[in-house]
């Protein structure tokens, strides 16, 4: 290795390892705003939090690499240029491109390892985390809970604890608003809180207790006898009962592909693959099925699947299904109230056979939606890399022409830069997951935007010409005026 290779590698190392903790740092503080909810007031130990905190890093990767990549070549290309150093190195005889060579080797070294890292690493992470981010919601459920006072933290209830211990708490008292019409009110002895699976449930079991109910203001009935206005309502006892409150207003907003239960993000590109094949067989199974099912209920598969093959008995049993006549006779011959059943009868199977229908189009929606994940992160894994390395060829360039170095300038070109990928990729991911381009365009599109602009970048650089030349512009203008 030469000289002004381990000028290059150093000149850059420095500033990919500032940049990077300092990406780290900011996703860190992100994730942990996101989810302080969850987090404060539970008496969690210290080693959890590293130990979650640990996790997390692992997982922000694909996010905080490409940002200091790009954040470290704009610095390290500029502060060469700030110094002069880049003019005397292209003094010496030696091109742009021949200057970047060893960091180019570098990057593309770094591109690769990410790869590795995205595919085995990082699904182990996303498993770690959001098994730990589910323990600590699971625990301490009534966290939200003061004894001795009401708490509206979940919407439509207010609630009253006199004890709690963990899960389970004492005297409790409910106040159900959820709906308008009916004031309900539930007192118990005992109780205990549990989670849904997916988090957005809160059940309680409840242990010797009454419910009143009584209907809201605007139902009043008048007293015949006292002549005094009242509210009807009843009031029941129980020994054991289980209430359930909607938690969508108490728990942390989160969208699907972030739940605890998406296991796309925690496979690799193999398992992914594979994953695939096996549900687009069970898939095609589903509906095969399903599709016996309808042609099983209506009369003309009847009379081919069952009926027996040979050709006089299937002339008899067409004429007996299918003959429109016949029909219209046995139809003739029915009274009003045969008709009438007969039509309520037919009227009920299609609702029933509609709600199949739509039951199936929701399964197929789902399917879809499924299927189209997996593929986001399948393509996800692989257009991280290429990322990196258009990134790269374009702080790089940057660097070189702003002659800019320190954290001063190149932050905010790096940050605004950042920003409009960050954008692609959202929107890429976005259009990807509804439909609009197949998930290869949505992974892979950002970059083949990118990569142009790179390339025009890498040119300008290499010919010491501005990519945009004010000059010449104000020229024109003033010519034209």
């Amino acid at each position: 290795m030469n000289r002004l290779s381990i000028f290059s590698i150093k000149s850059f190392g420095g500033p990919l390892l500032a940049t990077f903790l300092i990406s780290m740092f900011m996703l860190l503080m992100q994730f942990l705003w996101k989810y302080i909810d969850d987090l404060l007031g539970k008496g969690l130990d210290t080693v959890i939090i590293l130990e979650l905190l640990f996790y997390v890093s692992a997982s922000l990767l694909p996010l905080a690499l490409p940002l200091a990549i790009l954040l470290a070549s704009i610095i390290t290309l500029g502060n060469l240029g700030e110094k002069n150093e880049l003019t005397a190195l292209k003094a010496s005889g030696l091109s742009l491109y021949r200057i970047l060579r060893p960091l180019t080797f570098v990057v593309i070294l770094l591109s690769i390892g990410t790869f590795y890292f995205a595919n085995y690493v990082i699904p182990v992470a996303n498993l770690k985390w959001h098994s730990i981010i589910w323990d600590i919601q699971q625990t301490k459920l009534t966290s939200f809970l003061k004894p001795g006072s009401y708490t509206d933290d979940i919407d439509g209830f207010s609630i009253r604890v006199v004890e709690k211990t963990d899960n389970k708490v004492k005297g409790i008292t409910i106040h159900d608003h959820t709906d308008e019409k009916v004031l309900k009110t539930i007192t118990a002895e005992d109780g205990e809180f549990f989670k849904s699976k997916k988090g957005d449930v809160l059940f309680l079991k409840l242990d010797n207790g009454t419910v009143i109910e009584e209907l809201s203001d605007g139902s009043k009935r008048k007293d015949s006898e006292m002549g005094k206005a009242y509210r009807a309502g009843r009031k029941s006892k129980f020994t054991t009962a289980t209430y359930k409150m909607n938690m969508s207003g108490f728990t942390v907003d989160r969208s699907e592909d972030e739940r605890f239960t998406n296991e796309y993000e925690m496979l690799n590109v193999f398992q992914i693959n594979h994953l695939l094949d096996s549900l687009k067989t069970d898939y095609k199974n589903v509906a095969d099925n399903f599709e016996k099912r309808v042609r099983g209920d209506l009369q003309y598969y009847q009379s081919v699947d069952f009926l027996p093959a040979q050709s006089s008995e299937k002339e008899n049993a067409d004429s007996t299904y299918l003959d429109q006549d016949s029909v219209q006779i046995d139809l003739a011959e029915l009274s009003d109230n045969e008709l009438s059943k007969a039509y309520k009868t037919a009227l009920t199977r299609i609702r029933e056979k509609q709600r199949k229908l739509n039951g199936q189009l929701d399964f197929e929606d789902a399917k879809h939606n499924n299927l189209r994940r997996f593929k986001i992160e399948f393509h996800r894994k692989f257009a991280l890399s290429f990322t990196i390395i258009v990134l790269f060829f374009i702080g790089a360039p940057l660097g070189a022409i702003v002659k800019k170095g320190g954290f001063g300038a190149p932050v905010v070109i790096a940050v605004l830069l950042f920003m409009i990928y960050f954008v692609l990729i959202s929107v890429g991911e976005g259009m990807a997951e509804n439909f609009v381009v197949s998930p290869f365009w949505g992974m892979w599109g950002p970059s083949f935007i990118l990569a142009p602009f790179a390339i025009f970048l890498m040119i300008s650089a290499a010919n010491d010409r501005s990519p945009i030349d004010i000059k010449a512009w104000q020229k024109r203008f003033s010519k034209k005026k």
